[in-house]
């Protein structure tokens, strides 16, 4: 199980996460909402190693990681285009993806078009799919994904969630997006980040009773 408590991070003295716990396991998606500014990206950086804070406890099977992209421990979708831009996909792709699950990659259709191109070749949308697509592929047991459903077509997104729900049984997922109504529809569990902590959510209507979602 992977496990997140007692983080500290603050930004030229304003305190951004205070109370923060959460956890997950392999065969468990955990949605992560809140809004904007609330610390949701930063913490997921904070669980992958990218981002120090003041003080944080992140564990496997109640063992302190500090560094969770080392030894393939975590993968994390950032915001961003993480690929670089000028190496073809086909030296890049097999670096990431666990390879006993290459046969079920290799035969997705955006991969077979463009393995032989460079990321650079490739349109914004096409690049954020197979991007996430080899997250979700990834030799690792805990998957962050930030906003994998921002800047993809409605179709693309229903893609994405029937390969999360395929991959899960093997799987622990945090995933957080803007786009809440696709989070609510694929997660086991639901967390919000709300004043700087971290409070379980138990049905869509807590979410309106924290402000988050409208009444109306």
């Amino acid at each position: 199980m992977l496990k997140v408590d007692s983080i500290q991070l603050d930004f030229d003295g304003r305190k951004i996460l205070q109370n923060v716990y959460l956890d997950c396991k392999p065969g468990e998606i955990t949605g992560l909402l809140g809004r904007n500014g609330c610390g949701k990206s930063s913490l997921l950086r904070i669980i992958f190693g990218t981002l120090t804070p003041y003080y944080k406890y992140v564990s496997i099977d109640d063992e302190f990681i500090d560094k969770g992209y080392l030894n393939n421990k975590i993968a994390y979708l950032p915001q961003h285009n993480y690929l670089p831009q000028n190496i073809v996909l086909s030296k890049l792709v097999p670096m990431l993806v666990d390879p006993f699950a290459w046969a079920e990659f290799a035969v997705y259709p955006l991969y077979q078009e463009h393995q032989h191109k460079k990321p650079r070749d490739l349109s914004g949308g096409e690049l954020r799919k197979l991007e996430t697509l080899m997250i979700l592929y990834s030799k690792a047991d805990y998957i962050l994904l930030d906003e994998p459903f921002t800047h993809i077509s409605p179709v693309q997104a229903e893609d994405i969630k029937a390969i999360i729900r395929k991959r899960s049984p093997y799987k622990g997922f945090i995933i957080t997006d803007h786009q809440y109504q696709n989070i609510l529809e694929v997660s086991d569990k639901i967390i919000l980040i709300d004043n700087g902590a971290t409070k379980l959510i138990e049905n869509k209507e807590e979410l309106v009773t924290y402000g988050y979602l409208s009444g109306n």
